[in-house]
């Protein structure tokens, strides 16, 4: 069972499971998931290998999947889902195989499609990172600027995934460097969802192209499709206001 952190409310509306993604954490989503709670229960995940859930050996997306819909069938309903990244890949899979588990689906600048871009060049530069000699975040930070991490954003963001106090990541290294060409790819699942689908994309990010909506389309028919002006692939960190207000718009739609 994957570890989660649950933002409580009464309110009647379907419960939203949010997943993050590569090299993220349930924490990283408090401020989305804080204020969508404010209308219906929300729950972040920590998927396998990420964050405090158990580390395993693979990290397929039929594995994550598989986690996924753990979780919700311990809810004994259906739940929305919405999924960044990593996270959308594994909240489409886990549609098309168990869609009698997903109420509505929310994917946020990613497709069902292998990418050719690799994000192994973070995992060296976290190795990189001597903790014996990290005694505070800035200790990390200016390691991985020295790794090559040029981004101060995602310096701040890998840094979230440090334990400070034990000197470890929170993240499995090893399996996701030899898992990462299933990380990058997307598995060939014949089924369809046949739900209300949002395509969440950032208007200057490269994930989802025009290219992709026929295979998107052939999988999720009711697919719709955003784009969050000003914001790339980290969309929900770039534009959070934005973001926010629209998973909230679209998801009252029709309640």
């Amino acid at each position: 069972m994957l570890q989660k952190i649950d933002y409580p409310n009464q309110s009647s509306r379907p419960p939203l499971l949010v997943v993050h993604g590569l090299y993220g954490s349930a924490r990283n989503w408090g401020v989305v998931c804080r204020k969508l709670s404010a209308d219906r229960p929300v729950q972040a995940v920590d998927n396998r290998n990420h964050g405090e859930s158990d580390w395993y050996d693979t990290h397929s997306y039929l594995d994550l999947a598989e986690d996924l819909a753990q979780v919700i069938g311990a809810q004994q309903g259906k739940m929305d889902v919405l999924g960044h990244s990593m996270g959308g890949k594994a909240a489409m899979a886990l549609a098309m195989l168990r869609p009698e588990l997903v109420n509505r689906l929310i994917v946020a600048d990613i497709a069902p499609v292998t990418y050719s871009h690799s994000q192994l060049p973070f995992i060296h530069a976290m190795r990189a990172v001597d903790l014996t000699q990290v005694e505070k975040r800035s200790d990390a930070l200016s390691q991985l600027e020295a790794a090559g991490v040029d981004d101060p954003t995602l310096r701040s963001f890998f840094t979230q995934s440090l334990d400070l106090k034990a000197k470890k990541w929170r993240l499995n290294l090893d399996t996701l460097e030899a898992e990462m060409p299933k990380i990058m790819g997307f598995p060939d699942i014949d089924g369809q969802f046949e739900g209300e689908t949002l395509f969440l994309s950032g208007a200057n990010s490269d994930y989802v192209l025009p290219d992709h909506r026929p295979k998107i389309r052939a999988h999720f028919p009711k697919a719709a499709f955003v784009k969050i002006s000003g914001a790339g692939h980290w969309l929900h960190a770039e534009k959070p206001a934005e973001f926010i207000a629209t998973v909230d718009a679209w998801l009252k739609r029709g309640e």
